[in-house]
């Protein structure tokens, strides 16, 4: 399986995997960073995510020229520049789901997204809806995590669900043979809602001390629900994590949604490895670009960080990678990548790789025309590396 953890709207590399203490106050604020377990530093903020440092790696140097919204997303999820071709491609999780449906029993979609998608564009791309996703919907820090089409709402239970199918049947007096379609999505209906997909939703089952593990914020729930769907044997999880664009008063805006993230990020990871998920789970988390290094202090923006993709962070843990280690250096304040940049595309291959996928093999597409997964190496000394060191 593959959780993706997906910052959106952009998280600060200094106030996460890249600090710079020694930097002037114009750039950390005057904050510090700690020592990890695996002796790399990551900000104050992250004091969960040092303890259990040996269990991701951290790439420090991801790089590219779009500094907006849509068409970074497009990037960072797709590996392909926006607006060069005149497609859509699908993003990473429709990719990854529509290679591994075949070996995917379950009844729930194979690509699951908690708990809105991103709306920047379509991530099926030319795909089209039979690999949409399932997106949830729904808070899964309530009561009852009221899924889309999965858990009915108001907390109905297993035998009041039961019930109102079998009344159903009472008043249909046709019974015609041109409904035994219809019926049998109805009986599918029934065995989905009523049986171990809709459970894997139900996160009363896991103890309360679980629970706060992950901590009971959004975040914290999507994750132990995450978790989950792992079990289940989902191939591809989404978690599209809002809230990090913080243009405006940056340090009053972001300690909060980083020490949420904290607290869940780190339970996901120990509580995977402890139930030796870890090894055959990748987890990757970031955003579409960083933030600007230099705080800007001038109305209206009054400590604010904008849009940076120039260089920024990234985690990624388990399912082949190695723990404990940096890829790449920064400069003193995260304004250029000093050693080893890392390209979206040389990114998000090194995922497809390790999940199994060629980067360069062949995307079915309904046209047959001949797309690739990543673009592919072109010139005679252009090439797409991985992140071939931190493979396991």
């Amino acid at each position: 399986s593959v959780i993706e953890i997906w910052q959106w709207g952009g998280p600060s590399q200094l106030e996460t995997f890249d600090p710079k203490p020694d930097a002037p106050r114009d750039y950390n604020n005057g904050l510090k960073s700690i020592k990890t377990n695996a002796g790399f530093y990551v900000h104050e903020w992250l004091p969960e995510l040092a303890k259990c440092a040996d269990l991701y790696s951290v790439v420090r140097t991801l790089t590219h020229p779009y500094g907006g919204h849509e068409k970074a997303t497009y990037l960072m999820q797709t590996g392909h520049v926006p607006g060069i071709e005149p497609i859509t491609y699908p993003a990473l999780g429709a990719i990854v789901s529509s290679m591994k449906k075949k070996d995917y029993q379950g009844e729930l979609a194979p690509f699951v997204i908690l708990t809105q998608a991103k709306g920047r564009f379509s991530e099926v791309g030319f795909l089209g809806d039979a690999y949409a996703p399932l997106v949830t919907g729904g808070n899964p820090n309530a009561n009852v995590f009221e899924v889309d089409g999965i858990v009915p709402p108001g907390g109905l239970t297993t035998e009041q669900i039961n019930m109102r199918f079998e009344k159903a049947l009472q008043f249909d007096h046709l019974r015609l043979p041109k409904h035994a379609a219809f019926d049998l999505a109805g009986e599918q209906a029934r065995k989905i809602i009523t049986g171990k997909a809709a459970e894997t939703f139900d996160l009363s089952r896991e103890s309360k001390e679980m629970r706060e593990r992950y901590g009971r914020t959004i975040i914290g729930q999507q994750l132990l629900a995450a978790r989950r769907l792992v079990e289940y044997g989902i191939p591809y999880i989404s978690i599209n994590y809002n809230g990090w664009d913080s243009h405006k008063r940056h340090f009053e805006t972001m300690k909060k949604p980083t020490a949420e993230m904290d607290q869940a990020v780190s339970a996901l990871l120990l509580d995977l490895k402890e139930k030796n998920l870890l090894d055959t789970t990748l987890v990757w988390m970031c955003g579409e670009f960083g933030r600007v290094p230099k705080i800007d202090r001038q109305p209206p923006w009054n400590g604010g960080r904008n849009h940076f993709p120039r260089c920024y962070s990234a985690l990624v843990a388990g399912g082949g990678f190695k723990g404990g280690c940096v890829v790449g250096e920064s400069d003193a304040t995260t304004d250029h990548v000093k050693e080893r940049p890392v390209t979206p595309i040389e990114f998000l291959g090194s995922i497809c790789e390790l999940a199994g996928i060629d980067p360069e093999g062949h995307l079915p597409n309904p046209k047959g025309l001949r797309l690739n997964v990543m673009p592919l190496p072109t010139g005679e000394k252009a090439g797409h590396g991985r992140l071939k060191e931190i493979y396991a």
